[in-house]
């Protein structure tokens, strides 16, 4: 599959920004299900410092900082991927017993394990609290593949949670979301995350864009799209597979993944500080678009 992504956010202030510092995970990583072509950034107004680099989990990282009077900030992204399907060579393929691979996990010396390991603990996200191994446990029976137990554990949240752009935040406590049963693919990521760690397998946050596509008979609406968030689970042979339990299925050749991390808050699109402005009102429009 080969997609368009362009990605869009404004911020708009009541009163000048003095100086604003921001640091962007926007550029997608290699990797070896993807390439990128002709990644662009444009920054209004332009920057006055500029620094390229990789962060601690190695993805790309662009910083900039304004030094002059503004009182609207916007940041846009594009760029072409060409994205190899891949779940059909994960679907049904041989993994170790989940609790087996938690087991392993106690013995730190292999590299291998040294990687994983750090994704098992709570992060500002993701709380690992008991209710969430409860709900888990119901999908990772004694000795069960770990890929077999990680598939349902998303189609169970597919189905019992309801997706509804209007009930959390970024803020939202992941406890708020299980208590009331709905959120958005962000707060899906985080929960499947927490039930993972809380048995004791590694899972990761991934960020990137999914192609959606409008019902039959509707136009597509640009901007409609948004970011997207899914869960990268250790399972070994596999190693790292990647599970998007808000569409409840394997990830595919229709997803681009952009970075990863322990939660949202290590690969958020735009983060930084600002000195001035007042109230702030936020835009942001993404559109993935299939080429050719």
């Amino acid at each position: 599959m080969r997609l368009a992504v362009v990605h869009a956010t404004t911020y708009r202030y009541n009163s000048p920004v003095a100086l604003s510092r921001q640091l962007l995970h926007l550029e997608p990583r290699k990797a070896s299900a993807q390439s990128v072509e002709g990644f662009a950034l444009e920054i209004t107004p332009a920057p006055d410092e500029t620094a390229r680099g990789t962060d601690y989990f190695g993805n790309p990282v662009v910083a900039f900082a304004i030094v002059q009077p503004h009182a609207e900030l916007t940041v846009r992204s594009r760029f072409d991927a060409t994205v190899a399907p891949r779940a059909e060579d994960i679907a049904g393929r041989h993994t170790d017993a989940w609790d087996a691979v938690r087991d392993r996990l106690r013995d730190l010396g292999q590299p291998p394990l040294v990687d994983a390991a750090q994704f098992l603990y709570e992060t500002p996200h993701v709380e690992l609290a008991p209710e969430l191994a409860g709900y888990a446990s119901a999908s990772f029976t004694p000795g069960r593949a770990a890929l077999d137990a990680v598939r349902e554990l998303a189609s169970r949240i597919h189905a019992d949670y309801r997706f509804d752009a209007t009930a959390t935040s970024v803020a939202t406590p992941l406890r708020e979301v299980v208590a009331r049963r709905r959120g958005v693919c962000q707060d899906f990521a985080h929960l499947m995350i927490g039930c993972l760690r809380a048995l004791g397998l590694p899972a990761r946050y991934v960020s990137g864009y999914i192609l959606t596509r409008p019902k039959p008979g509707r136009a597509r609406l640009v901007g409609a799209d948004a970011s997207h968030a899914w869960v990268s689970a250790y399972c070994p042979p596999l190693g790292w597979v990647d599970v998007d339990p808000t569409n409840d299925c394997l990830v595919n050749d229709e997803h681009v993944t952009v970075a990863w991390g322990r939660d949202f808050s290590d690969v958020t699109p735009l983060r930084g500080v600002i000195l001035g402005g007042g109230e702030q009102e936020l835009a942001v429009a993404v559109k993935v678009t299939a080429l050719a």
